[in-house]
């Protein structure tokens, strides 16, 4: 999974490098085979994963309910699930 993600099914798992207390949220490209993103949000008391699950779900047309942190809630090196995205995020395709 060099390029930061992989279908399961009708799901997407985002392998992240995930950058909090940036200037503004966006995706940053490639991370030593993660995908890259920076969250405005700072790193403290679970607001950067909450940030984070905000802009995954709007960038993925799905509620957050349908987004699931599996790995990585206390570093930057972050596992989500995405369950049935409406849209693909930059950098990924949609399944063959």
């Amino acid at each position: 999974m060099g390029n930061g993600y992989r279908w399961l099914g009708e799901d997407l798992v985002l392998e992240l490098h995930v950058q909090p207390g940036a200037r503004r949220s966006e995706f940053a490209g490639l991370h030593g085979g993660r995908l890259k993103l920076r969250i405005q949000a700072p790193p403290v008391e679970g607001k950067a994963n909450a940030a984070l699950l905000r802009f995954l779900a709007e960038a993925c047309g799905v509620p957050v309910s349908r987004l699931t942190l599996e790995r990585g809630s206390g570093g930057r090196h972050k596992r989500v699930r995405v369950t049935r995205p409406a849209r693909c995020p930059p950098g990924v395709s949609p399944p063959a």
